[in-house]
């Protein structure tokens, strides 16, 4: 999967780059592992942000934080660092031998063309698939065309809409690739 820094878009629909957070590193490494995902790509073209991003990996994978904490250091070792998505997406091409399926997520949705159940017998597929997330208020219009699909908003029980990364990611996951069985 990959969470996009860059093209995203700001509250008026301007593109940006967005900072990269410390939390959204943590919390959305901690849930890839734990749902079995392979890679982690974390995508910005910002070299500062890229620094910060190494070196909270640095820190938990090879730093004092990986004796502290083996459960964060197995989680955060999964995490690529790229410039853009399409280094990721080439990456993932070469590892896996065969072009991935890319599906794009976004609150404001409005063309979606793939459920969450869809999504589901997706990844058990044998094709590659990445998940690809946008920070900000969502990924920019020139990522949402690199897509073969795009999933549909996951649904609140009102009309706000505004989940952080890290929560939708979590959500769509468990989705896709939790375990068979009632709660």
């Amino acid at each position: 999967m990959a969470l996009v820094h860059h093209p995203v878009v700001d509250k008026n629909g301007q593109t940006i780059a967005a900072a990269v957070t410390s939390l959204d590193l943590h919390d959305i490494a901690r849930a890839a592992k734990t749902y079995g995902v392979n890679a982690f790509y974390v995508v910005t073209p910002l070299e500062d942000q890229q620094e910060l991003v190494r070196q909270i990996i640095d820190h938990w994978v090879t730093g004092v934080g990986a004796e502290y904490n083996p459960d964060r250091k197995a989680a955060l070792a999964l995490i690529r660092m790229k410039a853009s998505l399409e280094e990721a997406l080439a990456e993932i091409q070469a590892a896996a031998g065969a072009r991935p399926q890319v599906v794009v997520t976004s609150a404001r949705m409005d063309k979606s063309d793939l459920s969450h159940a869809a999504l589901r017998g997706l990844v058990r597929g044998k094709e590659p698939v990445v998940l690809v997330f946008g920070t900000a208020w969502g990924l920019a219009p020139q990522a949402l065309e690199q897509a073969d699909f795009r999933l549909a908003p996951i649904a609140g029980a009102g009309e706000y809409n505004h989940l952080s990364v890290r929560s939708a990611v979590s959500i769509i996951l468990d989705r896709a690739l939790g375990a068979d069985r009632l709660v």
